[in-house]
């Protein structure tokens, strides 16, 4: 059956309450490679409950099961294996705390027609449990393959220019070979990570990386190399994931400064792919 664009988009998805504490942001940040330099004063506010700063890219953990109900809606009428995460997008209200008790609530936003597949775009919002105060926002595009051709409009334009000069940044990101290992207790212990048989039946010749971790390891890449590592100054954060990244490999992630945009790219340098592309970071003053 095609898919039914105003069915799915009206769909009701159950909300979802989550929590963490200090260990669980520590887990986040060691699964992104924080912490290689362990006695770095900067390092240990990834990962030393003293000193703990979060990362805006943990908001991501939240929500996160939202992704399997909208994948499950029957109206989209789409096979879940053939189904990839394409393009995120954060926004933060403030710098996130370092425990909360929150509630998830979500909604499909978009459903566009790509020829090959479909790109289905969903929002989530999750606010403090207890006031209700909106602490941030993940919209998610996920895109399933062969499930195009339905008639329904195409995506909207996203094209992010890159400066015509030099990086004002370049940060390397060396992944230890067990980073997929570490994030997936973060929650998403999807096969593709772990398991090399499965991996090499779905077409990759070993485990992949989270797309969601390769945006937490160029966010922290930006954070430290633009931001000085003021997370606060993160308003809004997005990345499309153009190519796998492999555990082992290193991330050069390449920033450039234009008034309160941070324009990104980040490559997988042992093949020199483009990972991360039409991706951008809106700041805060200082």
């Amino acid at each position: 059956m095609p898919i039914n664009v105003d069915a799915a988009m009206a769909a009701k998805l159950e909300p979802i309450d989550y929590e963490w504490d200090e260990d669980r942001v520590i887990l986040y940040h060691l699964g992104l490679g924080a912490g290689a330099a362990f006695t770095d004063p900067k390092e240990l506010e990834y990962t030393y409950e003293n000193v703990l700063k979060v990362l805006p890219t943990f908001s991501v953990l939240a929500g996160f099961g939202m992704a399997p109900q909208v994948v499950r809606t029957p109206h989209l009428n789409i096979d879940p294996s053939g189904v990839v995460h394409g393009e995120h997008e954060i926004a933060v209200e403030g710098p996130l705390p370092v425990a909360a008790r929150v509630r998830s609530t979500a909604a499909v936003t978009g459903v566009y027609d790509r020829g090959s597949g479909a790109a289905i775009v969903f929002k989530i919002d999750t606010a403090d449990r207890d006031t209700g105060r909106l602490l941030f926002s993940n919209t998610w595009t996920l895109f399933a393959r062969g499930a195009g051709g339905f008639g329904g409009p195409p995506p909207p334009k996203s094209d992010v220019a890159r400066p015509d000069r030099a990086p004002d940044v370049e940060i390397r990101s060396p992944l230890i070979p067990q980073i997929a290992q570490i994030y997936r207790l973060s929650g998403d212990k999807a096969f593709l990570h772990i398991d090399p048989e499965l991996v090499k039946r779905a077409g990759f010749e070993r485990p992949i990386v989270h797309g969601l971790c390769s945006m937490g390891v160029v966010t922290k890449a930006v954070v430290d190399g633009v931001l000085a590592g003021d997370v606060a100054r993160v308003r809004r954060v997005r990345m499309r994931f153009a190519k796998p990244v492999f555990p082992g490999e290193t991330v050069l992630t390449r920033a450039w400064r234009e008034g309160d945009r941070v324009v990104i790219e980040a490559v997988a340098l042992e093949r020199g792919e483009n990972v991360v592309t039409q991706a951008w970071m809106e700041v805060r003053d200082a």
